[in-house]
């Protein structure tokens, strides 16, 4: 087949939950400012769920972490989201029943189904499925018009847009730009964004017709001065060197202008990239939470630019947010993402000057949308009102033009010019060969004997069928998949397709292993993975959930220190783990080297197909949950399905 450019396959692809409760919010910056109480419950959707008229002058709208997905999805929550140190019991560390009662909600709800894990299959049937981005333009349009006209709004994506589906891997996230483009985002920042080329990176940010912001994303000293790296932002009129004497590669933060009022939003990228995923993709730039960059600049602003208010739009993960909320003076709120946590109302907190900040969190997976309206005057914030909004599927007619750029692009051919221009050439499947992203996607693998989750703190069911693929692959004794949050469910009795699947494993160093590890080696990378997890000092985190270990059990005491919290590593067979004994460990989505092994979503679809049965079914004979030890207490777990005490 003849090869096509980029710009060819681009033309070819052509509940209200109202915030209150006076004890827990309060207008930011603003003590004098009205505090809006109550929260909707609603067990049928009735014809004015989604009516939302504006409560101020500026409404900002926020999504996060779509992770690709296009289309409406089943997301279910966790039951296990455990808070340490300070955040033990705060919200998002609360699940299940604890979260609706903290939350003013009820059980057997819309809203239960949208934030809880509670009697899932059984909402799910009921409610359908959630997100998708044209019923996000409908809603996203229908909230701009009741705020008075997009003039008067702001839209916010959090970051990990790009990531996470089949499509935004071949299309090395193209897909998504275009798409966010007919959403309308005005204002984004980035984490697994970063995990494409850096010449793809800035090629869609120059494609994206928003801002792409970072205060903490900064270009090398050694890359100031390459001339290699000059040659390659000159191809993208500059992007990735937006200030060369600071080392910002791109805007630290943008004015919008906003009904009358002066609105800043500064930007935070995941300040882990550069040791959470694989260097090889951003040679150039560095990552860093860089407090106190971030409060020498939001000083600079407020003194230089004079904004009416000032917002973060982050990625740090709820945790970090609150923490940073309350160390950097002048933030108004915080629009968060990256832990992926439904929160439906917002945490207040204090900086250190003694003045009030909202942390938002808006979820996953196209799953909600979080609204806040300011009410601004005379050059300061007089009030706030936050909702936030679940998007149930069923219940939001498809935005005409979003559906025919969605289906359009899936009825993309997978070509062998196309993909091998975007990706390795190891990616490309002949088998898949004339086939549509639409029909490869939609391939039926078997039927699911329980829900597929990935969802907590610990072992997920899609996970076990991801170590299961690997130890078979490699006759492995052990198997470690990263704890990762995206990933989205499937429901017992229904189809497992390869779409299923790519949401699992889509990213762009998905190549398998496996290796010779000692007992020793083993128990301390569940030490550091869990310290990251633990550890009571959210900037040490690291957002995620503790790696999946298939083949083997242990005991994990969370309340425990570095190198004190795992005990009793015992494989399947009942053999204790023992420190100087070498095992055979499989893994993939290595970050420190490239493995050459097959991809992970290949081995994963041939796992699944070799072990139905006649009947079709995917048996799981066991899952893996650790035993968790000094748990019991904490708010952040709710029936969890192995032992716990």
């Amino acid at each position: 087949m003849p090869t096509i450019d980029r710009r060819t396959f681009l033309k070819l692809m052509g509940l209200s939950a109202t915030v209150s409760g006076a004890g827990l919010l309060s207008a930011c910056d603003n003590k004098s400012a009205p505090v809006t109480a109550s929260v909707t419950e609603t067990a049928n959707i009735s014809d004015d769920f989604y009516d939302l008229p504006m409560s101020g002058n500026v409404r900002i709208l926020h999504t996060t972490d779509f992770h690709g997905q296009l289309q409406p999805v089943y997301f279910r929550e966790p039951n296990v989201n455990l808070g340490v140190g300070d955040a033990l019991g705060r919200p998002p560390h609360l699940v299940g029943n604890k979260l609706l009662k903290a939350m003013n909600l009820n059980a057997g709800t819309a809203e239960s189904y949208a934030y809880t894990y509670l009697d899932f299959e059984n909402a799910a049937a009921k409610y359908g499925k959630m997100g998708g981005f044209p019923q996000m333009k409908t809603l996203l349009d229908r909230l701009r018009k009741q705020a008075g006209g997009q003039q008067n709004t702001i839209t916010l994506d959090g970051g990990d847009l790009w990531q996470g589906s089949g499509t935004s891997l071949w299309t090395r996230g193209v897909d998504m730009v275009e798409a966010s483009n007919i959403l309308g985002i005005d204002v984004m920042v980035g984490h697994w964004e970063f995990t494409y080329r850096e010449n793809e990176v800035l090629s869609n940010v120059s494609l994206f017709k928003g801002d792409f912001i970072g205060q903490n994303v900064r270009i090398k000293e050694d890359s100031l001065m390459d001339e290699n790296y000059s040659t390659l932002v000159e191809q993208f009129d500059g992007r990735g060197m937006y200030d060369e004497d600071e080392g910002y590669a791109f805007q630290p933060y943008v004015i919008k202008e906003i009904n009358g009022a002066k609105i800043c939003i500064v930007g935070q990228a995941f300040p882990r990239t550069g040791n959470a995923n694989p260097p090889e993709f951003f040679p150039d730039w560095s990552f860093g939470l860089r407090e106190d960059d971030m409060i020498e600049l939001v000083e600079m602003i407020r003194e230089e630019e004079k904004p009416d208010a000032i917002v973060l739009l982050s990625h740090n993960g709820m945790d970090v947010d609150i923490k940073m909320a309350e160390r950097v003076p002048g933030l108004n709120a915080v629009f968060g993402g990256h832990t992926h946590d439904g929160v439906p109302r917002p945490i207040s907190v204090k900086n250190i000057e003694g003045h009030d900040c909202w942390v938002t969190n808006a979820g996953s997976n196209g799953k909600f949308l979080g609204v806040m309206d300011f009410d601004i005057a005379d050059g300061k914030v007089k009030g706030m009102k936050y909702n936030m909004l679940p998007i149930l599927a069923d219940e939001l007619p498809a935005d005409q033009e979003m559906q025919a750029y969605i289906d359009q692009m899936r009825s993309t051919v997978y070509d062998k010019n196309i993909i091998e221009s975007r990706v390795k050439e190891k990616y490309f499947n002949e088998s898949r060969l004339g086939k549509t992203y639409a029909e490869i996607l939609d391939e039926k693998l078997a039927i699911a004997d329980r829900v597929l989750y990935r969802r907590g703190n610990f072992m997920g069911t899609w996970d076990q069928v991801l170590c299961n693929a690997l130890r078979e692959e490699y006759s492995a004794d052990i198997a470690m998949s990263a704890g990762v949050r995206w990933g989205t469910t499937t429901l017992k009795g229904d189809w497992i397709t390869m779409e299923d699947v790519m949401t699992q494993c889509a990213l762009t160093y998905g190549e398998t292993y496996v290796s010779e590890m000692t007992g020793h080696d083993l128990l301390n990378i569940l030490e550091q993975v869990a310290d990251n997890l633990f550890d009571p000092d959210p900037y040490l985190q690291s957002g995620g959930d503790m790696v999946r270990v298939g083949g083997m059990d242990y005991t994990i005491d969370p309340n425990k220190p570095l190198y004190e919290r795992i005990t009793d590593a015992r494989l399947d067979n009942g053999h204790l783990i023992e420190a100087d004994k070498t095992y055979k460990v499989a893994g993939w989505a290595q970050v420190n080297r490239t493995p050459d092994g097959r991809l992970m979503w290949d081995v994963v679809h041939d796992y699944i197909v070799r072990n139905k049965g006649k009947d079709n079914v995917l048996k799981l004979p066991k899952i893996n949950h650790p035993k968790l030890v000094n748990v019991v207490s904490n708010p952040g777990i709710a029936d969890y399905p192995g032992e716990a005490t």
